[in-house]
Parts: structure tokens; sequence; C-alpha cells
């Protein structure tokens, strides 16, 4: 066996179990993923707006094809299905669609990897993508997929995150040890050079969540899935001499414990 087909096999097992453990994490947290996913939730919403805004003036109320590619519990899913449109459901995490299939909120539910959809060519009219691509181990083939998978005339419309996002809560840990505690995400350039592939608009905006302490800080980034798993930091239990330490470097704001997230908008047109 050569040594570049090796390399590939052991880059494909890496991959497939850093897939595994954020399926795992996501159904972990699908149960009270709602309660907790604000952030997400109007990130979603201001991603509709962008669709309509600059995209399609108006989302129709045809029974058009719409995929929702990591649906997550399928909050998005329920909305455009109550707007009109016949919705696929896809995620990687078997616990988020489950609770998706309980809300009844699409018409169809696929477990699958949006490196790799499991869907034809031109499948839908247009594609929803919210905070899913982030998980991706490559950008542009993400992004090559949700096109291949939309119509021509049609749109993907998505959101991500950006290099900086939850910056507060890394420069905080790099205070007290060197171990990576927070996912890197790509800068917004080279997002930006990423999606140079098609016609596109992009833009960046920074969310910030204000906490009343660290514990509720911590509970919604661990709540909604978004731990860090792809840093390659050490296990290790957050103990109450930890948690002090890290309450007492962490940065303070008037209204509380800022939690800030970099987050982009894109609408990619299907030509």
């Amino acid at each position: 066996m050569s040594l570049s087909l090796c390399h590939d096999e052991n880059k494909a097992s890496q991959n497939l179990r850093e897939k595994t453990k954020i399926a795992t994490a996501f159904g972990r947290a699908a149960p009270r993923y709602d309660a907790l996913a604000n952030y997400q939730q109007n990130s979603g919403k201001q991603l509709l707006g962008f669709i309509e805004d600059h995209a399609l003036a108006e989302i129709p109320l045809e029974p058009l094809q719409v995929l929702d590619a990591g649906c997550g519990t399928g909050f998005f899913s329920q909305i455009l299905q109550a707007r009109g449109a016949y919705v696929t459901a896809l995620d990687l995490s078997v616990g988020m669609l489950e609770v998706a299939k309980n809300k009844q909120a699409a018409h169809r539910y696929v477990c699958g990897d949006m490196d790799a959809l499991p869907f034809a060519d031109a499948s839908f009219d247009w594609v929803f993508s919210n905070l899913a691509i982030q998980w991706c181990q490559n950008l542009p083939h993400a992004l090559s997929e949700l096109y291949r998978v939309t119509k021509p005339g049609g749109v993907v419309g998505f959101t991500t995150l950006a290099e900086h996002s939850l910056g507060e809560l890394a420069q905080a840990w790099q205070t007290l040890d060197d171990d990576p505690h927070v996912n890197r995400f790509l800068a917004y350039s080279q997002i930006v050079e990423d999606c140079q592939s098609w016609r596109c608009q992009l833009y960046q905006q920074a969310d910030t969540l204000y906490f009343s302490n660290l514990i509720e800080l911590l509970n919604s980034v661990k709540g909604i899935g978004a731990t860090h798993l792809t840093a390659g930091r050490q296990a290790g239990l957050m103990t109450r001499q930890r948690l002090q330490r890290l309450s007492a470097v962490y940065p303070m704001a008037d209204k509380g414990l800022p939690l800030t997230y970099q987050t982009v908008f894109g609408i990619m047109y299907r030509d």
C-alpha cells in the first residue's frame, strides 16, 4: 500500500471519528436544544429575511422542494413547512432528527452527511442551512454539495461561524493553560475566498450574548452541542476549583458575562 493511500485512509478515519463525536454531542443536546438555542434561532430568522431581501423578494407559498441541511431539531423545517414548502430535513445526528420527527417538522427526514449529500443533482428549489457547515471539514466542498443539489435558478442560504467566535471564553482559558478549549473557526477572509467559485453575497456581524454567571454561559455552549469537539483539547472534568479560576479571569461587562459569535450570512445563486 502506498504512503499516500495510507495517509488518505488515516485522514478519512479521523474525519469519521470527528463526525461521530459531533453527531453524538448534538444528539445529547437534542432534548433541551430549543430552550437554549436563542442565538441559533435568531440567526436563522435573519437568514430567512436575508433570503427574502436579496434573493426571492419573498419566500413562495407554493410547495417548492426545500432542503434544511443540518436541520437540528427541525425548528426552521417547521417554519418552512408552515410557509407551504415541501421540506426535506437532513442532519448528521439521529437524536436531533428524532426530535424533529416528533414535532412533525418536515415531510421527509434523512440522516446524512453534508459532505456527501445523498441526493441527486438539482433536487431542490433552494437550500437552507443555519449554523451547520462550520462542522464540515472542508468548506468549499460542503458548499459545492449544497450547490450541486440545488436547481438552476435556485439559491443556497447559509450561516456559519467565523474566527474569534467564543473569543471571550477562549481568552479566559488562555490565561489559565495552553490547551485549546474552544473550537477554531475560519477567518472571514478565508470564507470569502472559499466562496469565490460561486456567485454569492456574504456579510459578517458580531452577536454578543450576556449571562449572569459562568455556569449559565458554559451550559449555553454545552447545551446547544457546540462543545469544543474539534480543538484537540485534553479530556478533563470541570472541577469547582477550575470553574472558580475561570470565573476569576473571565471578562465582565455592564450587562453580564459576554460571549460573542462572529456570524457569517451567505447567499449562493445557483446558475
